[in-house]
């Protein structure tokens, strides 16, 4: 996985497809979730993932308009093409959106 920021940003979702997982330590559901995106990092080749830490990168989240915790975005090629943000995420749903929306861009 990478740490994103918005130095390094723009570069990382420039090319391909790329899922951002906006979290925070005190988001206890972005904690239950770090297992699963791990494991969606290293069975997926085709996917990038990154990861933005919200407490340190608060502009970010206001010029990528994320008003909560989680979020994920999905961006292909410099694009964002979907998103997803409920603090009652769980993984069954996460996983239910992340292989919807991958299965319509691939």
């Amino acid at each position: 996985m990478i740490e994103a920021n918005s130095d390094n940003f723009d570069e990382i979702v420039s090319d391909g497809l790329v899922l951002v997982d906006v979290w925070g330590p005190d988001c206890q559901p972005c904690l239950q979730l770090e297992p699963h995106v791990e494991e969606i990092a290293e069975e997926r080749d085709d996917l990038k993932v990154a990861k933005v830490k919200a407490d340190d990168n608060r502009r970010w989240c206001m010029d990528h308009q994320v008003m909560g915790l989680p979020t994920f975005l999905l961006f292909q090629d410099g694009e964002e093409v979907s998103r997803i943000s409920d603090p009652d995420l769980g993984p069954p749903r996460f996983k239910e959106w992340l292989n919807e929306e991958l299965e319509q861009l691939t």
